[in-house]
């Protein structure tokens, strides 16, 4: 577990480390990222310091995801991209590198070869069920 000392990303916020910012208010901040998979991918972060996405209020979130229209938009046309990825990755198993919640905008063309990889599957009869029925009692735990 890293904390907001060692941070990359509380560094650029504190401004000990320095990033081409596109948008800064008092809870997000958007850079463009260093390590880009397209020209025109952003980062949007709060500022605050949170691993996941789960510590995070849904008050917050909404405040810092606020800003991903725009942003997306912008990335979109300056890119002269097709479309765009959103994601957000919790926990290293799931490609988190940077243990600070933030949002990937990725501009995307057709055959760019970035590629997604989309193994859907299927329940097994009767799973659906018992996996909905843990779900609206995980939700109702967590209220």
């Amino acid at each position: 577990m890293t904390g907001a000392l060692e941070c990359i990303f509380c560094k650029i916020v504190a401004g000990q480390i320095g990033c081409l910012k596109l948008l800064d208010d008092e809870q997000s901040l958007a850079f463009l990222d260093i390590g880009p998979l397209a020209e025109g991918h952003v980062l949007l972060i709060p500022k605050r310091h949170f691993e996941t996405l789960a510590e995070m209020s849904g008050e917050l979130v909404g405040r810092v995801c606020d800003h991903l229209p725009r942003l997306s938009a912008a990335v979109t046309r300056v890119a002269r991209a097709d479309g765009c990825n959103i994601l957000q990755n919790n926990g290293g198993v799931a490609g988190q590198v940077v243990p600070h919640v933030h949002f990937h905008i990725i501009p995307r063309r057709s055959g760019d070869g970035l590629g997604y990889r989309w193994p859907a599957g299927e329940y097994a009869p009767g799973r659906a069920d018992e996996i909905h029925g843990q779900l609206e009692q995980a939700l109702k735990d967590l209220a």
